[in-house]
């Protein structure tokens, strides 16, 4: 199938590449963020975030705002504290069937999990 034709069929990835949540990951610093909360296991403060990622307060607050919009995280206001963590479920499920969706489209034998 050539680019263009692929470009016309509809296939279940068309629906599966959330902008939003590529350019939320698509920063360093935002990844680190994810991976500090990730690794965390729990929610945390805003504070607590910056000091793991050793980025200045105000920035890792616009950071971890951008990735609740996009879905990636989730806020909880516990009077002037913001606390954030990781909506695992949601993540995990978004990943998963974009995966399922893209070894959809593979060509036979290319989508073993082995890389080139």
């Amino acid at each position: 199938m050539t680019p263009r034709e692929a470009a016309a069929c509809c296939r279940p990835v068309d629906g599966m590449l959330d902008p939003a949540m590529f350019r939320a990951l698509g920063d360093a610093t935002r990844v680190a963020i994810v991976a500090c909360l990730v690794k965390c296991g729990r929610e945390a403060s805003v504070t607590e975030v910056a000091e793991c990622c050793l980025v200045d307060l105000s920035v890792v607050s616009r950071h971890l705002a951008l990735l609740a919009r996009a879905g990636i995280l989730e806020s909880r206001r516990e009077g002037r504290t913001v606390h954030y963590r990781v909506r695992y479920g949601h993540l995990c499920d978004q990943l998963r069937r974009l995966a399922d969706a893209i070894e959809q489209c593979c060509p036979p034998g290319e989508a073993t999990g082995a890389s080139s």
